[in-house]
């Protein structure tokens, strides 16, 4: 079985900053680091590939720093990796990215599954993956927790919703978003450390995935980021001292001013 993981470079979100004038994030001198749910992505098509045998590509867009994660992912397990790296794909949204990632996909030709963490840490919007399965028009399971069956031609996974756990046989090709609860990533050795630092990255650009020009990149997204900022203080507090006898009327006095309750 070809199984893809789809993973991604995001700036370390514990030193973000944001430029307050040009309202955008300051990745100078931040550090780039695998997205941490896309590390559970990783484990689980090398589990499966362990179980079932085939091979397992890692897959990201990004600039060529971001071959980093591929050698990372390669150290933890994969066979091979692809690099989708082109100034036209630069500013895509999640409806542009997921059509880019899903013409690698066709392009391997052979995948029967493909794995994406179940959001990036420095947006959270989760649609990468969903979005990959409509371009592809393959089925889908979202926020999966455990792969409780898996062959050639259908995985069973038990997936995370609102009202509690689900259980779904989804028929293979398909696309699975995967929680953390899925499994626990191994940590690469040695050998595997220097088997990834090794290894050739492939470089694919917008010809190479045989695409429309019109749906790539910044032409193709019908979203923007118009601009990012840090949310303004929300005012003043007011703290009451003493008793709670004493302090509750005051608070509900308030309330009532402010038409509260």
């Amino acid at each position: 079985m070809h199984i893809v993981v789809c993973i991604k470079q995001v700036p370390d979100t514990t030193n973000v900053r944001i430029d307050p004038e040009r309202g955008t994030l300051i990745r100078e001198g931040v550090a780039s680091i695998l997205n941490p749910h896309d590390a559970y992505a990783i484990e689980g098509g090398v589990a499966l590939r362990e179980r079932l045998g085939g091979s397992v590509t890692a897959l990201t867009m990004g600039p060529p720093q971001a071959e980093a994660v591929l050698r990372e992912a390669v150290a933890r397990g994969c066979d091979r990796c692809v690099l989708l790296t082109d100034r036209a794909f630069a500013g895509a949204d999640t409806w542009a990215t997921s059509y880019t990632l899903a013409r690698a996909v066709r392009k391997l030709g052979d995948v029967r599954l493909v794995l994406c963490g179940k959001q990036a840490i420095d947006g959270d919007t989760a649609q990468v993956g969903p979005g990959l399965a409509v371009h592809l028009g393959w089925p889908q399971a979202t926020y999966a927790r455990r792969i409780v069956e898996a062959d050639a031609d259908a995985v069973v996974v038990e997936r995370l919703t609102d009202w509690g756990n689900e259980t779904l046989r989804v028929e293979l090709p398909a696309a699975l978003t995967v929680l953390k609860d899925l499994n626990f990533p191994r940590l690469p050795s040695l050998v595997s450390q220097m088997r990834g630092r090794r290894c050739d990255v492939e470089r694919w650009g917008a010809d190479a995935v045989e695409g429309d020009a019109a749906e790539f990149g910044l032409n193709g997204s019908p979203t923007r980021v118009v601009r990012v900022f840090t949310p303004p203080p929300r005012g003043k507090c007011v703290l009451w001292k003493g008793d709670p006898e004493t302090a509750a009327p005051e608070l509900v006095r308030a309330l009532k001013d402010m038409r509260l309750v």
